[in-house]
């Protein structure tokens, strides 16, 4: 395929899954996906990835995430999401292997999904992901999702492992203590992990500032 091909493919790929987050959620919306996007671009340029497949599963790898919302987690959208890209890439002009890893990058990109990304495609959409759920904009995701669900500031009087996810207990600090505390320690790529260090460092400082005010401290 001509680099023009590709990038008229991957613009396709773009203008058809846009479409589909007119109605999305704040949290993964399709400004998430652009942040995805471009993360994948300077991860995959880092790691030498096939852009092709990676800019497309960046593209897509969120299609059924609001099939998961509305279904209050019993969905898992990375599954949900590999079909549904199936049949979308099925009228393109993509080979039969990269068409494979598109699906895999997309299956695999979940933190609490069943299957591990085994390709570096996979392995740096996967990271990508997870490095736009830490940081500053990973704080402003959690308190934004957990407005979603209608969860509360803080839930101070039950210890987090007895918390319900999608309802008032689904915090943004209960998102830090199950998740996202976890996730630098996740990444699967060399550049992931580094970028993934300071995004930690700034979110960790910032949830021991949010108990110190909320226990009322100066």
């Amino acid at each position: 395929m001509t680099l023009e091909a590709s990038h008229a493919l991957v613009d396709r790929v773009r203008d058809l899954a846009a479409a589909v987050f007119q109605k999305a959620r704040g949290s993964h919306d399709w400004d998430h996906t652009l942040r995805v996007v471009r993360l994948c671009e300077h991860i995959g340029a880092a790691e030498g990835a096939d852009m092709t497949v990676l800019r497309i599963a960046a593209y897509l790898h969120d299609i059924s995430r609001s099939e998961q919302d509305a279904a209050n987690g019993r969905i898992c959208h990375a599954e949900q999401g590999a079909e549904r890209a199936e049949a979308l890439l099925a009228p393109l002009p993509l080979d039969h292997q990269r068409r494979a890893n598109i699906l895999h990058c997309i299956r695999t990109h979940r933190f609490r999904g069943r299957h591990r990304p085994e390709t570096l495609e996979a392995r740096i959409l996967f990271d990508a992901d997870k490095l736009d759920a830490i940081g500053a904009v990973g704080v402003a995701r959690a308190y934004l999702f957990a407005g979603e669900v209608g969860a509360r500031l803080h839930c101070p009087e039950k210890p987090v492992t007895e918390t319900a996810p999608y309802g008032p207990e689904d915090t943004g600090y209960r998102e830090y203590i199950v998740k996202l505390r976890h996730l630098h320690r996740r990444m699967l790529t060399a550049e992931g992990r580094r970028l993934a260090e300071a995004r930690h460092a700034f979110m960790t400082r910032f949830f021991e500032r949010f108990l110190e005010e909320i226990d009322g401290q100066a």
